[in-house]
């Protein structure tokens, strides 16, 4: 019986009407934005079609915000440097969520990063929120809750994003379509990095920050600094009219932090000034409606029974030099197109 009691408290628990979960949101109980939140990560097709209600009816209170994107190399200190420059924007009189873009585990499909241990004095900051958002292992995931995610957290009141990439790969393209202010932390040794590093993350970034500037390393950090700001003399900025530059900064003993919060300031007020601000957010807009025409194509294609009774005796035939690969796609949709699913 108690057991019984205990399950039925935690249904009751876990239940809340959209009405509720949508005024939770917007009062700022972070409690109701995380179960909103987790909402939004659910694949189940009936929690899904409640966080679109949601989400649907949150849409009015958003876009208050600055989104920033943040990335980097491998040890670059992504999560000490979003502490520092959180707690920065805090006392500025923000309000500040984090969405830390995480890998996924293959086992538990959950976040492996522990974001809250690594932030956790601004996890404890009253005017801070610190999420890990689990990508699900696919780009597809990031792109849909991750960019709903941030929907929720400005319903709520936070008026700046900071969305921390796993620094790899097309995750920072992903990033980099759903932010205002894309941001790349490196390191000292400017010249041996570069050689690895892809011009096109390059071109996405609208600042660079060689970050542990302290101690010995100081003054490797300035001459970073300077190799940088030669190399982006060669590479077009992403927003029009915009300098990129590199600048030296210590999360660790609060050292520039305040100058970048500057130059944030400055290219929203310049990109707002030249209209490109909301052009940007409604080119991602359509990047996102886009994206998930893709995504909605591709489950569709892959889930139709035709294509998947198919698929195995069409891949042994591409196998066995029997097929063109591109005959063996144009069988599939034909199938596809031409029998119900």
């Amino acid at each position: 019986m108690d057991n019984n009691q205990e399950k039925l408290r935690k249904k009751k628990r876990r239940e809340i009407s959209i009405a509720d979960m949508v005024e939770g949101v917007k009062k700022g109980d972070r409690s109701i934005l995380a179960r909103a939140i987790t909402l939004v990560e659910s694949n189940a097709n009936s929690h899904v079609e409640k966080a679109q209600e949601v989400i649907n009816q949150l849409l009015p209170f958003t876009g208050n915000s600055v989104r920033i994107g943040i990335t980097g190399v491998p040890g670059a200190g992504k999560s000490t440097f979003i502490e520092a420059f959180g707690t920065h924007l805090c006392n500025k009189g923000h309000k500040v969520a984090v969405i830390a873009v995480d890998p996924s585990s293959t086992v538990s499909r959950g976040s492996i990063l522990g974001d809250k241990t690594r932030m956790d004095t601004l996890s404890r900051n009253e005017r801070a929120y610190v999420r890990p958002s689990p990508s699900g292992g696919t780009l597809g995931g990031v792109n849909r809750k991750t960019r709903e995610t941030i929907l929720l957290c400005e319903a709520a009141g936070y008026d700046v994003i900071l969305i921390e990439t796993i620094g790899v790969g097309q995750s920072e393209v992903v990033v980099r379509s759903m932010v205002d202010f894309f941001l790349l932390l490196v390191l000292t040794g400017a010249g041996d990095e570069l050689q690895g590093m892809k011009k096109g993350v390059m071109e996405l970034v609208d600042t660079i920050v060689v970050h542990k500037a302290d101690g010995d390393n100081k003054t490797k950090a300035r001459i970073a600094q300077e190799e940088y700001n030669q190399m982006l003399h060669y590479i077009n900025s992403n927003t029009p009219g915009w300098r990129v530059q590199a600048f030296t900064a210590s999360s660790l003993y609060g050292e520039g932090i305040e100058h970048i919060y500057q130059v944030v300031n400055s290219f929203v007020t310049h990109t707002k000034t030249t209209g490109f601000f909301e052009q940007r957010r409604q080119l991602q807009l359509k990047e996102w409606m886009y994206s998930m025409i893709k995504d909605q194509l591709q489950v569709m294609f892959f889930s139709h029974t035709g294509v998947k009774k198919e698929l195995p005796l069409i891949e042994e035939e591409i196998f066995d030099g029997k097929k063109l690969a591109t005959c063996a796609v144009r069988d599939l949709f034909t199938i596809f197109e031409g029998e119900d699913k």
